[in-house]
């Protein structure tokens, strides 16, 4: 969410991406979390996704780098490059997995043994 105070040098742009391909861009400050962001995109659905229009924003996640941002996770904190265009997917998503389900899995499988025996 933008302000007219704000240095366009200094904002994030965001092209977000849904499931169907639609994109979209918008324009945050590095100080706006990924709550925020769901929410204004709910508050300014753009008209070529109406299609995918969901009931609240509470359900909107971003992923980027193909991981989903938890709610306060703030684009600052991304180090994403002001002024640039970033890319993330947006999906509708009731509850997000674990911020180390992904790391467990992995730390998981490596206790398996993958060897095998050529004869």
């Amino acid at each position: 969410m933008t302000t007219q105070m704000d240095n366009d040098n200094d904002l994030v742009h965001l092209r977000l991406i849904l499931v169907s391909g639609k994109t979209q861009d918008f324009t945050f400050s590095p100080n706006d979390s990924a709550t925020d962001i769901a929410k204004h995109v709910f508050d300014h659905w753009p008209a070529g996704w109406e299609e995918e229009r969901v009931s609240s924003p509470s359900i909107l996640r971003l992923i980027f780098q193909g991981r989903f941002l938890h709610g306060n996770v703030t684009l600052g904190a991304l180090k994403l490059p002001p002024g640039r265009t970033t890319v993330m997917h947006l999906v509708a998503r009731e509850t997000l997995p674990e911020p180390n389900s992904h790391g467990q899995r992995n730390r998981e499988k490596t206790t398996e043994s993958n060897c095998c025996l050529l004869l």
